[in-house]
């Protein structure tokens, strides 16, 4: 499929979604949510792939909500409104369930939503001179949809403080609060190693490794959660891919996966 504000590549078992609206620095609206999701779809259905990788182009990530959506919205009602803010929360939800790793590359400005893109991606890594923001209380809204992502990121207590003043806090201070993993002026080359050592472990794997963090990031320790976690491993094991990268180790040699690259 065509897009007008994004573009979606791929290479090998590597995909790539690119925000493309540089002259708007980025920002959403309508089309590029649906867009988005569109593209998520395609990702999630291609059993070949095994990683995602986020960025944008332009001097800025994402400025957050374009200014003629956020008119657009003004004038909607409640129904309209509450569709259309959906359609994000979805966005968010999709994004964060994506059964691939996704690793983001992060430059200029990200502000509004686009820390829920940042906080829904399993790596981060920006410019040490990037600026974050929640932004909305200035404009006397609330960072509903992105709420739950960024709060796990940063923390509730980190996240009462910059949602409700809504200050700027640099790529420094993104990495002190746990939003960004690594910081380098050029997030693209400094991220690359990290995609190389994804792209070398079991496809398979990384989705059952992913599926299995969410999974007990908020389970109990108990019976239950202990049955759950043997019963995983055990088919992990046993399966096809479980069983070359086992042999694979044994025998000294790379496995399968990594000879098809």
């Amino acid at each position: 499929m065509a897009y007008q504000y994004i573009e979606l590549t791929q290479q090998g078992r590597l995909a790539r979604l690119t925000l493309n609206r540089p002259d708007k620095h980025n920002a959403f609206n309508a089309e590029t949510i649906a867009e988005l999701l569109d593209a998520l779809a395609s990702v999630a259905a291609d059993d070949a792939l095994s990683l995602l990788v986020l960025d944008a182009n332009g001097k800025h990530f994402c400025a957050g909500a374009d200014l003629g959506w956020m008119q657009a919205q003004a004038a909607m009602n409640a129904d309209a409104n509450l569709a259309d803010a959906r359609q994000l929360a979805l966005l968010m939800q999709r994004l964060d369930q994506l059964p691939i790793p996704v690793v983001a590359l992060v430059q200029g400005a990200a502000f509004g939503g686009a820390l829920g893109l940042i906080a829904c991606a399993d790596i981060v890594v920006a410019q040490p001179n990037s600026l974050f923001c929640l932004s909305e209380v200035k404009l006397g809204l609330i960072p509903s949809a992105i709420s739950p992502y960024v709060s796990r990121a940063i923390g509730l207590r980190q996240m009462r403080r910059y949602a409700l003043t809504a200050e700027r806090f640099d790529g420094q201070r993104a990495h002190a609060l746990g939003l960004v993993h690594e910081l380098a002026d050029t997030p693209a080359d400094a991220a690359q190693p990290l995609i190389d050592a994804l792209l070398s472990n079991g496809p398979q794997a990384l989705r059952a490794c992913k599926s299995l963090l969410a999974h007990v990031a908020d389970a109990p320790i108990d019976d239950t959660l202990s049955e759950e976690t043997a019963r995983r491993i055990a088919e992990v094991r046993v399966s096809p891919e479980g069983q070359e990268g086992l042999q694979a180790f044994f025998d000294k040699r790379s496995p399968q996966w990594q000879e098809a690259e």
